[in-house]
């Protein structure tokens, strides 16, 4: 059974259907993968950059702190050994990469089970465009109620949706991504993934309803594109024109 989705505008009205890519949105989540993926993700976000002194490292302790023998102690060799206070730190930490090697592959499968265990919870929502040309936060809120959304979303954008991103950035309950940059951990961080038509991932089908159709159609007419009527009407003037000059024509022959 081919996967679907509404379009809807960000009043909430569907304005059309989207026929999501099965081999992105509907296989059985591969959750050893997942797992294995999100914690080497979270492994390469480590800084790696704590670090301790060893015996060698510490200042001082640069002589023996007594005799060998004669004392009735155990025999010392400097005061900054691992057992000193003061003294150096056996087997601590040191600045190190804690980055693991993920096949490609692997990343891709872990990245497919997160949209489709989403997809699966009815937890995917797709708008047609973010039509705001002035930056509001205001209006972002309305589109996300409008929408029905609550709680964690991740809303995913491209690089032309500069003034959606400064419209939802403010919001605590919204995660932005590229969407070159979207990944399985923030997916599954999230309880729900917004795409547009553009942003969707794989090859689905976009289908506008007959009502966007007509509305389209008359916004065409309006503005005079194609072959309507109101395009006829936008030339003839030219053709009152050409009548008006033949009418001149004629009356300068009388004349004469």
């Amino acid at each position: 059974m081919p996967l679907s989705l509404e379009v809807r505008d960000v009043t909430g009205e569907p304005t059309g259907s989207v026929s999501l890519d099965e081999s992105i949105f509907g296989i059985q989540p591969n959750v050893p993968v997942l797992h294995q993926v999100v914690t080497a993700q979270l492994a390469a976000a480590r800084a790696g950059t704590q670090s301790t002194k060893t015996r060698a490292e510490v200042a001082g302790g640069g002589r023996k702190p007594f005799k060998q023998k004669g004392t009735g102690r155990a025999r010392q060799g400097s005061e900054r050994a691992p057992h000193f206070a003061g003294g150096g730190v056996a087997l601590g930490p040191k600045p190190r990469s804690y980055r693991q090697r993920t096949p490609r592959k692997m990343i891709q499968l872990a990245l497919r089970s997160a949209l489709s265990d989403r997809a699966a919870d009815g937890k995917v929502v797709v708008v047609g465009a973010w039509p705001w040309e002035v930056p509001s936060t205001k209006d972002a809120l309305a589109a996300l109620s409008a929408l029905g959304l609550e709680g964690k979303i991740l809303v995913v954008l491209s690089r032309n949706d500069g003034e959606a991103y400064k419209s939802f950035r403010n919001l605590p309950d919204v995660q932005l991504l590229l969407a070159g940059e979207l990944n399985a951990y923030d997916i599954l961080c999230n309880e729900w993934i917004v795409f547009t038509t553009e942003t969707l991932p794989g090859t689905g089908t976009v289908t506008e309803t007959a009502t966007a159709t007509a509305a389209s159609i008359d916004a065409n007419e309006v503005s005079g594109e194609g072959d309507g009527p109101a395009a006829e009407a936008v030339e003839q003037p030219d053709d009152v024109d050409d009548d008006s000059d033949v009418d001149d024509d004629s009356t300068e022959a009388d004349d004469e």
